[in-house]
């Protein structure tokens, strides 16, 4: 579950930087540093996924990546994108680590030790 949302996230950063350049040429000062502040706190976020707290705050993150499409459109369709991507990975990632946990256990019960 960690694996997954850190790598969505650290994508979504990356995908926040390019849409930085392309609200470059068209866009104010505001615009571009809140762009710049959600691809930071994308980045920021991966290393919080251990917690709840790093869950939470990257599911605000996909609300603001799909807003940020008010300044450059294509990020309506790539945030959406994203934020599936993100909902998988929270649940498949809960379903992996409960087949991996059975497993361990599976595993210590039959140990000859």
């Amino acid at each position: 579950m960690r694996i997954l949302g850190s790598a969505v996230i650290t994508m979504e950063s990356l995908v926040m930087g390019f849409a930085l350049l392309l609200a470059m040429q068209d866009h104010g000062a505001l615009a571009l540093s809140l762009g710049g502040a959600l691809a930071v706190t994308c980045l920021l976020t991966a290393g919080l996924m251990k917690k709840k707290l790093g869950w939470q705050i990257g599911t605000a993150l996909q609300v603001g990546l799909i807003a940020y499409g008010v300044v450059v459109p294509m990020m309506y369709f790539i945030g959406a994108l994203f934020a599936g991507l993100w909902a998988s990975a929270y649940f498949l990632g809960r379903k992996g680590e409960a087949i991996r946990a059975k497993l361990i256990a599976e595993r210590d019960q039959t140990s000859p030790i």
